[in-house]
């Protein structure tokens, strides 16, 4: 193999070549660049120079924002925060050099589609619950919308479907409701958050104290216990301070946010997946002795009125199923 590099003329096509040869045969053209590639390559580096005029583009620190700004601009209304709810495009007008996400507001404000939006959430947030229900744009609008918020500020809790997770998250499908569960109680949830808390009784309880509290606790709900076990447990629940948040009856207390222990609705022992009495046993006590300590935080800055209003109906529908 040769590798020479006397530039030459190719006998056949009259194509000047590189000068490369292999083999002594095989050479290497030099052809021109086609002229449309030329003027396309030509435009990519004038569309360059103006993008980077006409948008922000490149980071700098000589630009106030630290980019350069580029020579358009965007025009929206941010919005505010009034008495600790949030007010979409409620604030002043505000025009900012051009980005996508003042873009995302402008359209939002504007944009024929949005603004329908905005009018059925408006429509939506007014309406009874009942009237929601019976009105069949109004609930399909609710079950498309409302799924979407929820989507994306609820579901990474409560999963997708709404069922949470035991131990951890409740249920919302059950129609269980922790705080209560009539529109006017769901919606304080959403908007002031909630501290479900349950003292830890490994401290205050012996083993066996707490053992029985947990046979009383399943007998509640039908469990099959052991009787003696169980009536000595109902002392417990009475006298250590179990029914002060439970209630006497069991049934919980909506102010405390206590579940009721009557219901076979467990959101916290992982009682349904256990196969035996002692496993059932086994996952009251980690519960009693652990205690509960959870938090949901307040959304009502993250979401206007009208959104809040229709997450609650949404949350009624999907638990109405």
């Amino acid at each position: 193999m040769s590798n020479k590099h006397k530039i030459t003329k190719d006998p056949l096509t009259g194509a000047e070549t590189t000068g490369h040869v292999w083999d002594d045969t095989l050479q290497e053209f030099n052809n021109p660049l086609p002229t449309w590639w030329l003027w396309a390559f030509y435009a990519t580096i004038i569309f360059s120079i103006v993008y980077w005029i006409i948008y922000p583009s490149w980071p700098t620190n000589f630009a106030k924002r630290g980019f350069i700004e580029g020579s358009t601009s965007i025009s929206f209304k941010a919005d505010s925060i009034k008495d600790g709810k949030k007010i979409v495009g409620g604030g002043e007008e505000m025009s900012v050099p051009w980005n996508t996400r003042a873009l995302l507001a402008h359209e939002m404000q504007n944009d024929p589609n949005e603004l329908k939006r905005q009018a059925m959430v408006k429509k939506v947030a007014g309406m009874a619950l009942a009237d929601v229900a019976k009105d069949p744009d109004s609930s399909a609008f609710v079950r498309a919308y409302g799924k979407g918020i929820f989507g994306d500020y609820c579901a990474a809790c409560h999963q997708a479907g709404g069922q949470g997770v035991r131990g951890h998250y409740p249920n919302l499908v059950d129609d269980a409701w922790l705080w209560g569960g009539d529109p006017a109680d769901i919606e304080t949830t959403i908007r002031k958050g909630r501290k479900g808390n349950m003292p830890a009784h490994k401290a205050t309880l012996s083993d066996q104290q707490i053992t029985e509290a947990a046979n009383y606790v399943l007998s509640l709900s039908g469990e099959a216990v052991d009787t003696g076990l169980a009536a000595s447990g109902k002392e417990i629940f009475n006298t250590k301070g179990c029914s002060g948040c439970h209630t006497p009856a069991a049934t919980g207390m909506k102010a405390l946010g206590s579940a009721n222990l009557t219901d076979k609705i467990w959101t916290q022992a992982h009682v349904p997946e256990a196969d035996t009495i002692e496993a059932k046993v086994k996952a009251v006590k980690a519960v009693i002795s652990g205690g509960i300590q959870r938090e949901m935080p307040s959304w009502e800055a993250r979401l206007s009125g009208d959104e809040i209003k229709v997450l609650v109906a949404y949350l009624k529908l999907l638990s109405s199923n």
